[in-house]
């Protein structure tokens, strides 16, 4: 077994490729918030934490090994993470007919950003201790 292929690890990657690919989707609703009739599009965050967790308590339990379940807007491809972004439409339309919300989106992207530090934070300190422990040195 690879001491580095653990739940904790999987799960971290994952974190990191899905907040990586929600960056991107994010990333195209802001460079297009001024665009008249463009609608932003995100995908679920909750939906992709119940399937995450749902994998953790499967691969804890023995059940099955670490495989997240795709949901509407999140499909799990070997390594990758696809996002399939829906409109968000929780705005009323403005005058451009847009709903697009810059501090709303704003708030998104750094969620989504610290997210991903966080994971990658973890995942880099895990690691290390990992490899510290194998190479009996601190």
């Amino acid at each position: 077994m690879d001491p580095l292929e653990t739940t904790t690890s999987r799960t971290l990657e994952t974190v990191m490729r899905f907040a990586a690919a929600r960056q991107r989707v994010l990333a195209h609703d802001l460079a297009n918030l001024s665009t008249p009739g463009f609608r932003p599009v995100d995908v679920s965050v909750d939906a992709f934490q119940e399937s995450l967790r749902d994998a953790i308590d499967r691969a804890r339990q023995g059940a099955a090994p670490f495989a997240p379940q795709d949901s509407e807007t999140v499909r799990f491809v070997g390594q990758e993470v696809v996002l399939k972004p829906r409109p968000r439409s929780e705005n009323i339309l403005f005058h451009d007919r847009t709903d697009a919300d810059g501090d709303r989106l704003l708030s998104d992207l750094a969620e989504n950003v610290l997210a991903f530090r966080a994971a990658a934070e973890l995942h880099r300190h895990r690691t290390a201790q990992i490899l510290s422990a194998i190479r009996e040195r601190p």
